[in-house]
């Protein structure tokens, strides 16, 4: 098993804990005759530096809890670096430009990224758990689409709770264009209470009420995304009215931000109860991690950039997997993963595969999870809509090509002549906060991956 070196590892706590369970070796696989039950956990714009396993400022009992019992991945990376696109390729296992969700899809009716959504083609996680048996649900925000035909219902899931949006206001659940946003598979009914603690309300019941059959379970929190109201902060948006500040009126949203982050923890503290509860624990993989990078009110620890940007904290986030007997309680790994390669790896361990006609992009992790074992080579990319085109990235190994649009601005402004784009290469062992180009030292290097760039643009569609 791969070891960090670059970043932090868990709390003292949670070292000791694991090491009291199970001590540091991994254990034998244990035979399951069952299919596994699979919950995945999104949360939305957390960042690398915000909880307590990665040696954040916020104590996360719960999350310290997932990490003692399972492992830590250091170099997880999501699709996108905002909501929507991570979102489409989470559920597809395929780059989002493939699902037809490229960008970040919004409220307003206006624009013509309101009429867009997740591709009527797609193969969708929950279809494919659905073809295998499993009951799947969806409890949180979806964002793949506001028109009724991208409803998740009508995208394989059995049970949605939630919104559809981008974000709605924690007690009242209204959208920032004031439009009433909490579903019931394809109707709206809405519930009294905290969004939070919703989503544990319903994962409790949900797996209390599925404990004899698998299941898959998305449980997409919208923890710390703004606006930024802890549990006891009065609702702020009303149906009808679009008059309210769009990330919240609270003065101190440190103190907001970090009770939501609590809160999304507090719930998750039930997941993990309820699988107890239900002697599930053993038969259950639960994997977290967050939609991107945090915003500048978070913090995304050691790394440059934050939520939008390619930076590395636009894009590697925490994630945390647990599944006691198959997993190695207090591991951590170093292995570079992607929110694409979820799908492939738990549809694995169910005994499906992708579609036929939709290969993934993603891998089976399942080596790395189960077995301790390093990720095969491959480069990830990253790059945004040409619209909304912010910049590129490309990772290869321990190198990382960096195109960045705004730092290009700002040279521009300082009178520097730019040809876009301009590339710049970074080791990532050597120089984990992106702080020294080595673009004109390695020529060739940045002519490989340029190209490789511009070759997978034109496989993915994404010019």
């Amino acid at each position: 098993m791969t070891k960090s070196t670059v970043v932090p590892f868990h709390s003292l706590a949670a070292v000791v804990l694991a090491a009291l369970i199970v001590g540091c070796a991994a254990p034998p696989a244990a035979e399951h005759t069952e299919p596994p039950n699979i919950i995945v956990i999104m949360a939305d714009d957390l960042g690398y530096g915000d909880v307590s396993p990665y040696d954040g400022w916020i104590e996360t009992p719960n999350l310290d809890r997932l990490a003692a019992a399972g492992m830590m991945l250091t170099d997880f990376h999501t699709s996108g670096a905002v909501c929507s696109p991570t979102r489409a390729g989470l559920v597809t296992g395929r780059y989002q430009h493939r699902a037809g969700v490229p960008a970040v899809l919004l409220a307003d009716s206006a624009s013509p990224l309101y009429h867009q959504g997740i591709d009527s083609e797609a193969h969708t996680i929950s279809e494919a758990f659905r073809e295998l048996g499993y009951t799947t649900a969806i409890l949180g925000k979806w964002h793949l689409g506001y028109l009724p035909q991208f409803n998740p219902a009508l995208h394989g899931f059995d049970e949605f709770r939630g919104f559809v949006s981008g974000n709605i206001d924690y007690q009242s659940h209204v959208d920032r264009m004031g439009r009433p946003d909490w579903w019931n598979g394809e109707t709206l009914e809405d519930e009294e209470g905290y969004l939070s603690d919703l989503i544990g309300d319903h994962a409790e019941r949900f797996i209390a009420g599925h404990r004899d059959e698998p299941f898959f379970l998305y449980l997409a929190h919208h923890a710390p995304h703004y606006p930024y109201q802890g549990p006891d902060d009065p609702a702020e948006r009303y149906a009808g009215d679009d008059t309210f500040p769009g990330v919240g009126a609270v003065t101190d949203r440190k103190r907001a931000y970090r009770e939501m982050v609590e809160s999304m923890d507090a719930s998750i503290g039930r997941v993990l109860d309820a699988l107890e509860e239900q002697g599930l624990s053993e038969d259950t993989l639960v994997w977290f991690f967050s939609d991107n990078g945090a915003t500048r009110v978070g913090s995304n620890g050691p790394l440059r950039g934050f939520k939008a940007s390619y930076w590395e904290g636009g894009h590697r986030v925490p994630s945390l997997a647990a599944m006691p007997g198959r997993i190695a309680a207090g591991s951590t790994s170093t292995a570079i993963t992607s929110t694409l390669d979820v799908m492939p790896t738990v549809l694995a361990m169910a005994g499906g595969a992708a579609h036929p006609d939709l290969p993934f992009d993603g891998t089976d992790i399942g080596p790395v999870l189960f077995d301790g074992e390093d990720a095969p080579p491959r480069r990830l990319f990253w790059s945004s809509p040409a619209q909304f085109w912010r910049g590129a990235a490309v990772r290869d190994g321990r190198y990382k090509l960096v195109i960045d649009r705004r730092t290009q601005r700002a040279a521009a402004a300082e009178g520097e002549e730019i040809i876009d784009p301009v590339p710049m290469l970074f080791d990532l062992e050597a120089d984990l906060g992106e702080t020294t180009d080595l673009a004109a030292d390695e020529p060739q290097l940045v002519e490989e991956m340029m190209a490789a760039l511009e070759r997978w643009r034109e496989d993915v569609g994404a010019p």
